[in-house]
């Protein structure tokens, strides 16, 4: 796949890995630390990559390449609402692929397919059990007055915004017929998160 895709990679990395007890970002899958596991797959897609951390101090620890670019949320402490803002704000590119930091199978084809939805939409969001999944999507810039608002107003759950803009939904046949097993949407969260990660890597996922 080109990676001239008038995208920018935006990684949300600014999560307080609570469940997990630890930064989740450095533990090892198919010996990459996640965060860069999570980089090369989407660098597939696009050259244009930026890390939303939470603090400087979060940023110093993460083993980020010097093609992508880290930014401070400018939202601290409103989520993963507020990370997206950062992120698009931020790309080079007027799209921004939005993935969480944990998605260690990210699938390239359906990125492919969640690009070509573009036309004549703000967003392109997947959409698994009738649920969005918003911290696996695209949006345009021209979210960004919307997001605001809802940040400003401490509205920070994601799908609200979503009436405000034109979306294009990604349906659950398409992510089926891509990504079977919809790998690209695991998260680790937990140790068995973690351990399921690992053996799935190390069969080659």
């Amino acid at each position: 796949m080109t990676r001239e895709t008038g995208a920018s990679a935006i990684v949300l990395a600014g999560g307080m890995s609570r469940r997990l007890g630890r930064n989740k970002a450095l533990e090892e899958i198919g010996g990459q630390p996640l965060v860069l596991r999570v980089l090369d797959r989407l660098s597939q897609v696009t050259g244009d990559a930026v890390v939303v951390v939470n603090d400087a101090e979060r940023a110093r620890t993460l083993p980020i390449p010097e093609s992508a670019r880290v930014v401070i949320d400018r939202y601290p402490g409103s989520g993963a609402l507020g990370g997206i803002f950062t992120g698009l704000s931020a790309c080079s590119e007027q799209w921004g692929l939005v993935a969480a930091c944990d998605m260690p199978f990210l699938n390239t084809g359906l990125w492919a397919e969640i690009l070509a939805r573009r036309d004549g939409h703000d967003a392109v969001v997947p959409v698994l059990d009738g649920r969005p999944e918003p911290t696996h999507a695209a949006y345009s810039k021209t979210c960004l007055p919307r997001i605001e608002e809802r940040l400003k107003s401490n509205e920070l759950k994601i799908a609200l915004f979503f009436d405000a803009v034109r979306v294009a939904w990604a349906p659950q046949a398409l992510v089926e017929e891509l990504d079977p097993e919809r790998l690209s949407f695991f998260n680790v969260n937990t140790q068995k998160d973690l351990d399921r990660a690992r053996e799935l890597a190390a069969a080659g996922v």
